[in-house]
């Protein structure tokens, strides 16, 4: 119950029941702190404020204090007020890391966090709020902020050739998001059946199920996800031409020219997921498949892989069909994404400080990657997989089991390292081939090379082969 005549108290729910004498406010108060609800440290509203809440005298608040003091379970001091003890509570027991130490994590899809560039983040957040109009923190445009759509336009306009306006952009809380959106879209003008790479993301297969769609797998070699392999009964197929996920194989420019026919061919939908579009190593990055055909393809970006996956912002580029369908299904979902971060997100594209720190990351990136796959060919003359290019490189394996003993062995001495099986990528266990994908990018900078060290250790003598 809120202190409405102290506009700086503090507010509490205690549960009291039918009682308002010391005592019952005591054992409230007590429970609280015994269950975990009030922590540690947590400070408490001032006897009269909580008197003035419950409606009670407060001397009747005083004497629970103290009775509570003097049992250890409150801290009362002069000057800063009352908090919760120090209490002596049975701790739950954490499960302790392999052999004391702190895992080393080579596992994909992240990047290296400690490259956030946290001041950069900050300086955009305040500047963009002190000058934000009232109206920008109010219930927007589901489809997000007008300044962060023409951003995320110019953007992937200018550094991944796609073809994009603004009013095609809808913001998203990360690909996950704007894939489950489009599903649910695809859904409703029909569509019943997806095409997803085999290997390829789990979650993904997950999310486009939840939505009522089957999944149909796209078997992927060297020259990326086969066309001719799309089931007749489907009508959309997600694919990850600029860098395959996980093999790391670029989509070969005749299967580019059949997916992009066969949409032609049964008015069909590609969703391009360009999840780590800015990070090639050898050359320049293979333009969007999206600018071949936009009213054909579907391209989605986010900032997870460039920034930090905790921002929750990425980006859907979208044919004039699916605009209404895919805001309806927004609407439905009721997730936006927050103003503050929109806001900081075109700040950091307006002002150029997106794009250096891409280069500042695609620099230690590749630098990384060459160092992998210099250290391997200590062990192996078998090459790691795909293009030099994005977050994550694709070692094979001999067989299944080779794969789990090493994922096993590596997290019993303190590396995380993940496998195709394990991780669940194929479609189908049956007959399919065994690798680790090795996320390069996840330690932060003061671990790289000691994961590097204890993954040189894992591998020498295992038993790695060419698929």
């Amino acid at each position: 119950m809120p202190s409405w005549d102290n506009p700086l108290g503090l507010d509490l729910h205690i549960d009291v029941g039918g009682e308002l004498g010391s005592r019952s406010i005591a054992a409230a108060l007590r429970e609280a702190v015994t269950s975990g609800r009030l922590p540690a440290g947590t400070r408490l509203p001032g006897t009269r404020s909580l008197a003035d809440d419950l409606g009670i005298a407060r001397g009747t608040v005083v004497e629970a204090y103290a009775q509570l003091v003097a049992e250890g379970w409150l801290v009362s001091t002069t000057g800063s007020g009352t908090h919760v003890a120090e209490t002596r509570l049975p701790a739950a027991k954490a499960t302790p890391e392999p052999s004391g130490r702190r895992l080393l994590d080579l596992r994909p899809g992240r990047p290296d966090l400690s490259l956030f560039p946290h001041r950069l983040w900050a300086a955009s957040v305040k500047r963009t709020l002190t000058a934000a109009e009232g109206s920008t923190l109010d219930y927007g445009d589901p489809a997000g902020l007008r300044v962060l759509r023409e951003a995320v336009a110019t953007y992937v306009s200018r550094t991944r050739g796609v073809r994009a306006e603004a009013e095609a952009v809808v913001i998203t809380s990360g690909f996950t998001h704007g894939l489950a959106l489009l599903a649910r879209a695809l859904r409703e003008t029909g569509v019943r059946t997806i095409a997803t790479e085999d290997p390829g993301m789990p979650h993904h297969r997950r999310m486009i199920e939840g939505a009522g769609l089957a999944t149909a797998p796209l078997p992927v070699d060297p020259h990326g996800a086969d066309p001719g392999a799309i089931p007749a009964g489907a009508r959309a197929v997600l694919l990850t031409p600029s860098h395959q996920h996980p093999r790391g194989v670029v989509l070969s420019p005749s299967r580019r020219a059949a997916f992009l026919a066969w949409a032609d061919s049964c008015d069909g939908l590609l969703v391009e997921d360009d999840y780590d579009g800015e990070f090639r190593y050898d050359k320049q990055p293979v333009g969007a498949l999206q600018a071949s055909a936009p009213e054909r393809v579907v391209f989605a970006g986010s900032t997870s892989k460039a920034l930090a996956p905790g921002l929750r912002i990425g980006w859907l580029v979208l044919p004039q069909r699916l605009r209404i369908p895919v805001l309806d299904a927004l609407l439905l979902t009721g997730a936006t994404v927050a103003a503050p971060g929109q806001l900081a997100l075109a700040d950091l594209f307006e002002r150029g400080d997106y794009d250096r720190h891409v280069r500042r990351a695609r620099h230690t990136y590749q630098k990384r990657r060459a160092d992998l796959a210099a250290r391997l060919a200590t062990l192996t003359d078998v090459p790691l997989d795909g293009v030099p290019a994005g977050l994550h490189a694709l070692l094979p394996l001999a067989t299944p089991v080779e794969e789990k003993r090493l994922t096993d062995t590596g997290l019993s001495a303190g590396l995380r390292v993940q496998g195709l099986h394990a991780a669940g990528y194929w479609h189908s266990a049956r007959r399919s081939k065994a690798g680790l994908i090795i996320g390069f990018a996840s330690p932060p900078q003061h671990s790289w090379h000691p994961a590097l060290d204890a993954l040189t250790r894992l591998l020498d003598g295992a038993a790695i082969a060419p698929w």
